[in-house]
């Protein structure tokens, strides 16, 4: 597909756009093997603490809910009034190892659905997509694949399905060294996946910022390789502010680097940002990126300041995949979507 067919192309004076994006997942051992058997989803208990921070500030979330989250009374009775009253929407994340069919084995390159084969992937989220359609009463039509695992088969599959958003990608981030893909050379704007203009990608946000920030990919795969590792190149580049790398979250980054991020790439021209987070780092102790109560503390206080700065200082706009994709269409094609 020609890289002129792809892009998205808005007004230079539009409104930034905000989307706030949640991997609604179960609890797992990050640093353990993958287990089909850890399907528990208790954190939801606590999902109104994050819930309430958007409600305030007028951010409708995305909750792009996997299998044991739209198969379980705990989960869904603490999502359903959310999502019902319409302060959030409903999306689909596809974890392979706990979600039917399961005819694959469990290893980390399987973990990645795009490296399943394309009818296993297909039937796989045409389960999760029943499951959330029986659970919330809505057919999901934005995507987030597990892992950012969107492989060869991915797009034709969600259009069969009939999604119309993706939101796995994840700029300047490579996940290959064990099975993943790629992106350490993709930019964080949005563009179209197809020539019908159908698929519209909008990926995670994440870049470089710093002097040497035009480098950053090919500075990280230096850093990436064994001998950048070993002389910590990664921790160098970040801490002398030549290339540091960034992603638009919450979780292991600060409140000052995602300020940083949105104010560099906003020079840039870029008009679209995706806030992502997982569900999971709501109760400690279930990421990494949390693990006490005070660590919760700092996560949310993070998302609440990043809120005020971007549709305050900024004067953005929160929106979500959907009311994107409406935008994106009207202003590009001067059409209804």
């Amino acid at each position: 597909m020609d890289p002129q067919e792809r892009t998205v192309r808005l007004p230079p004076a539009s409104r930034p756009i905000l989307l706030v994006v949640v991997d609604t997942e179960e609890e797992f051992d990050w640093n353990a093997d993958f287990d089909r058997n850890a399907t528990s989803v208790r954190h939801m208990r606590e999902i109104g603490r994050f819930q309430e921070i958007c409600d305030r500030a007028g951010v409708r979330p995305t909750y792009v809910v996997d299998y044991p989250i739209a198969t379980q009374e705990e989960s869904i009775s603490a999502l359903y009034p959310i999502a019902a009253a319409g302060r959030a929407t409903i999306g689909a994340h596809l974890h392979p190892w706990v979600n039917p069919p399961f005819e694959e084995d469990v290893n980390r390159r399987n973990s990645y659905p795009g490296n399943l084969p394309g009818d296993l992937e297909h039937r796989k989220l045409e389960s999760l997509t029943a499951a959330i359609t029986t659970a919330f009463g809505v057919r999901p039509q934005a995507y987030k694949a597990g892992r950012y695992g969107f492989g060869p088969n991915t797009a034709a599959i969600l259009s069969r399905l009939g999604y119309d958003c993706d939101l796995s990608f994840s700029p300047g981030f490579d996940l290959s060294v064990d099975g993943g893909p790629d992106y350490s050379a993709t930019g964080s704007g949005a563009m179209w996946l197809d020539r019908e203009h159908s698929l519209l990608e909008l990926p995670a946000t994440g870049g470089f910022v710093g002097h040497l920030r035009r480098y950053g990919a090919a500075l990280q795969r230096l850093a990436d390789h064994d001998g950048g590792r070993r002389v910590r190149l990664g921790g160098i580049l970040s801490r002398s502010g030549l290339a540091s790398r960034i992603r638009l979250s919450p979780e292991g980054f600060t409140f000052a680097e995602s300020r940083a991020l949105t104010r560099q790439l906003l020079a840039d021209g870029l008009r679209i940002f995706s806030f992502t987070l997982h569900s999971p780092s709501v109760q400690p102790g279930c990421t990494p990126y949390v693990s006490n109560d005070a660590e919760r503390s700092v996560l949310l206080q993070h998302i609440n300041d990043y809120f005020h700065y971007f549709l305050g200082e900024m004067g953005g706009i929160a929106m979500t995949p959907q009311e994107v994709r409406r935008y994106v269409v009207a202003h590009q094609f001067g059409r209804a979507a």
